[in-house]
């Protein structure tokens, strides 16, 4: 199959988004499939507004199309709504050619805790988007049962997966040997819909450290200087910080997924997150993290979850799974 993947999340950007497409198409290529990947790479960029390290390509239909034409696919995937996947889905409409999307995250949400843009004007944005799409394919049933809710057509569901090799109990640990035990961690954007003062202001003992960075980073490490802000970390290191941790805290409301959970868990380390879309799906009832409305009562109950239950309930996510049920919902374009 030649399957032509336009995203405007790509490495080196740290995000879920990009970690869960690099992940899917090397698992595609590894199982025979040509992926050409469309990404801001490939053009001159800007900075988004409110994420400098987060780039904006510069392209319109016109160039998308003659991408399209030149690599002639069998199948589009559309992964996200910045300017490449509007470019993409242009160019695939003007042809006729059927494609897919994906929901990864809640902009409207985003924006309104931002910006205070209402939330109905951002799905109304987001369902204009995805309206043509053959499958919406969202990363949870409670995401994509909400989607329906909110008039989406085609939603489907498409899961996630996490490095096995990679985030391991086994291995070289961060430099935290004389940092006071228990360790509370968080990884991800340092943002402010990520809803970290919920986590940094908890009174909890031994240390709180974020791996990540960020717009908020700088105002959140005035806020709260007992916390250890350690910065973006990558592979093994980032590997070792989620390792070195006794829980993982997750605050967010607003992920659509959590796949640092999934590191988390496949580390040894519970996880401790409010009850809300994400942490039950990824947690739900299984025994390796605490979902409660009161964070830092989560997080002390996490410390007694033995890791030997993290590490397997984590090994059910894999991503040579994920792949193929992503293939499986790609819309072929005909001859």
């Amino acid at each position: 199959m030649r399957l032509l993947l336009a995203t405007d999340a790509w490495a080196p950007q740290m995000n879920g988004v990009a970690r869960t497409l690099g992940m899917v198409v090397d698992n595609l290529r590894s199982g025979g499939d040509n992926v050409k990947t469309v990404t801001p790479s490939d053009f001159k960029t800007i900075p988004m507004p409110g994420y400098p390290e987060i780039p904006l390509a510069r392209i319109g239909a016109g160039r998308m199309g003659a991408i399209l034409d030149a690599f002639q696919p069998d199948a589009v995937h559309i992964a996200t709504e910045g300017p490449i996947g509007l470019a993409a889905r242009r160019a695939c409409i003007r042809r006729g050619w059927p494609f897919t999307t994906g929901f990864h995250t809640r902009f409207p949400e985003y924006l309104h805790a931002r910006v205070r843009l209402p939330l109905t004007a951002g799905y109304w944005a987001l369902r204009r988007f995805h309206g043509p799409s053959s499958a919406v394919m969202a990363p949870t049933p409670r995401v994509a049962d909400d989607l329906v809710a909110r008039r989406f057509q085609n939603v489907r569901t498409w899961t996630r997966g996490v490095d096995l090799d990679l985030f391991r109990p086994d291995g070289p640990s961060a430099p935290v040997d004389d940092w006071p035990r228990p360790l509370f961690l968080n990884v991800g954007r340092v943002a402010v819909e990520k809803n970290l003062p919920a986590f940094l202001a908890l009174d909890l003992p031994g240390a709180k450290a974020v791996v990540g960075d960020g717009p908020a980073r700088a105002e959140l490490e005035r806020r709260f200087p007992d916390v250890r802000f350690v910065g973006a970390k990558f592979g093994a290191e980032l590997a070792a910080w989620h390792r070195s941790a006794d829980v993982f805290v997750f605050p967010s409301r607003t992920d659509t997924f959590g796949l640092v959970m999934l590191e988390a868990l496949a580390s040894g380390v519970p996880v401790a997150a409010y009850p809300t879309m994400g942490p039950l799906d990824v947690i739900g009832d299984a025994p390796v993290g605490v979902l409660d409305e009161r964070l830092g009562v989560a997080a002390l109950a996490a410390l007694d979850i033995p890791p030997a239950a993290c590490i397997a309930h984590a090994s059910s996510f894999t991503w040579p799974a994920t792949a193929a049920q992503f293939r499986g919902w790609l819309a072929p374009i005909a001859a």
